[in-house]
């Protein structure tokens, strides 16, 4: 039987793993840290329970399809629901807007908090569907790096129309464009952290990110986020892929131009192809150190990073729910601090993320748990224990002026993550949560591909390789290199 080595047990090595094994090969997945799942871990702490990572669900079918390949049912191993609300946003001046996932719910509400015309969210909404469905089969299902994927009949018509995909302007001229209201055009621009860019920067084709919320929807895995890569893992287990924790890999070894296995610190590994699930940058920079290097892939911006504080809040919030926003005062200085000067900003757009809104047990009675994170510049040397006290200041003084309360006494128990830890825990240069950054119209085209030009039998997949970061991205990869590898 053929042998294939995944190097890294993230959200998108997982799913390699089962794509790989379906085609008949026998998988071996090696994994640095003592869990699966990457980014998508958990931490419990004083009776609290913490999702580390990830926090938006969105395209669950990309994860039920990996169940369906081998006839088993889904709901055996992993269950969700569909949310209501998509997202509660808090300004400065009281100003509050619920995002109801129902579409025309949400241009009603949007219309009259933001005075806008229902005529002119229904188009901008429309647009984006339409960048979607005219995108999506090209640069996010199939390899940007392929002819073939260039004489497709959904390319040819998607270069028809490239007009309608605003790849030479900005997100926020786009936005500009379609509304006058500030607070909804910073709405709208928020979208672009949702790949780790700046709205000033990368291009108008990302206003089909909110599409996939409103069109697909939201929704809570049971148990918590981290329960995705759980549930993965665990069918992974049961079809047969091995798996090898606490064992880093230190070589890809390469023969004649071909990947033929890999040293690990604990072994040596041989193998008809190899898949790196690590991000790009130490891949090259340590597994591949002999090898020639793609200097621009490698060059590119790096995405935002994160600061984040688990806190476990001795008090329940009704005004609150699962994912909440409190934005900035000046938005375009924000996005300035974390991608010109590298700092983080005075006035930060603060994120929390409440699972135990969902799922009562990861919190006491009559408490929360409290995901709060904000952007960060990645790590380039920053004072980030200075760095980490400041914000803490920043953050409690917003949230005690939006949310009218005192939140400093309620805290029990705090955990923190900056960039560096995200870093040593992750192997993501610079701490990236999303690999390079989107802020060019070329962004797309110069991401590694999911596979390399130089090295046959080798393969890559994951947030920081085309199409990009977060988990249906990740899951996508997994799915471009199950068309592209070899049947054995």
């Amino acid at each position: 039987m053929s042998h294939a080595i995944v190097i890294g047990a993230g959200i998108g090595g997982i799913a390699t793993a089962l794509r790989l094994q379906k085609s008949g090969y026998e998988v071996l997945v090696l994994e640095s840290n003592s869990y699966p799942g990457g980014k998508l871990s958990t931490l419990s702490k004083d009776g609290y329970r913490f999702d580390l990572g990830p926090s938006l669900f969105t395209m669950p079918h990309l994860v039920t399809e990996l169940f369906e390949l081998f006839g088993v049912a889904p709901e055996n191993y992993f269950s969700y629901r569909k949310k209501q609300t998509i997202c509660n946003y808090f300004w400065e001046d009281g100003l509050r807007f619920i995002a109801d996932a129902d579409q025309e719910a949400f241009i009603r509400n949007a219309s009259k908090t933001f005075e806008e015309p229902t005529d002119s969210l229904r188009a901008y909404l429309l647009q984006n569907q339409v960048k979607y469905d005219l995108t999506s089969g090209v640069f996010l299902e199939k390899s940007l790096h392929k002819l073939s994927t260039y004489l497709s009949k959904t390319t040819l018509s998607a270069l028809v129309q490239i007009k309608k995909l605003s790849i030479n302007e900005t997100l926020n001229e786009v936005n500009t464009k379609c509304f006058k209201n500030p607070k909804l055009i910073q709405y709208f621009n928020r979208y672009a952290t949702y790949n780790g860019s700046s709205p000033y920067q990368t291009p108008g084709i990302m206003s089909m990110i909110p599409d996939l919320e409103m069109r697909f929807g939201t929704f809570f895995p049971k148990g918590g986020m981290h329960t995705i890569a759980k549930s993965l893992f665990e069918l992974a287990k049961s079809q047969g892929v091995r798996f090898k924790f606490n064992e880093t890999a230190k070589r890809i070894k390469v023969e004649n131009g071909k990947a033929i296995g890999v040293v690990s610190e604990a072994s040596e590994y041989e193998s008809s192809l190899v898949v790196s699930n690590m991000d790009i940058y130490p891949t090259y920079k340590l597994l591949l150190k002999d090898q020639k290097q793609p200097k621009k892939v490698l060059e590119q911006e790096r995405s935002s990073s994160a600061l984040i504080f688990y806190w476990g809040i001795a008090k329940e919030f009704p005004e609150l729910d699962l994912h909440n926003i409190l934005f900035s005062e000046s938005y375009a200085a924000e996005f300035r601090s974390i991608f010109v000067t590298k700092e983080l900003h005075d006035d930060p757009t603060i994120y929390i993320n409440i699972t135990s809104k969902e799922e009562a047990s990861d919190a006491p009675s009559g408490c929360e748990n409290w995901f709060v994170m904000i952007n960060a510049p990645g790590n380039y040397g920053q004072d980030w224990q200075a760095m980490r006290k400041k914000a803490k200041e920043m953050i409690i003084t917003k949230i005690n002026n939006i949310l009218n309360t005192d939140i400093e006494p309620l805290i029990q128990t705090e955990h923190i993550i900056d960039p560096t830890g995200i870093e040593a825990s992750t192997s993501s240069f610079r701490g990236a949560l999303y690999g390079a950054a989107s802020n060019s119209k070329f962004a797309s085209f110069l991401r590694h591909p999911n596979f390399s030009r130089t090295i046959k039998n080798l393969y890559f997949c994951g947030g920081s390789v085309h199409p990009g970061g977060g988990i249906p991205l990740c899951l996508l990869s997994a799915k471009i290199i199950g068309d592209l590898i070899p049947k054995p």
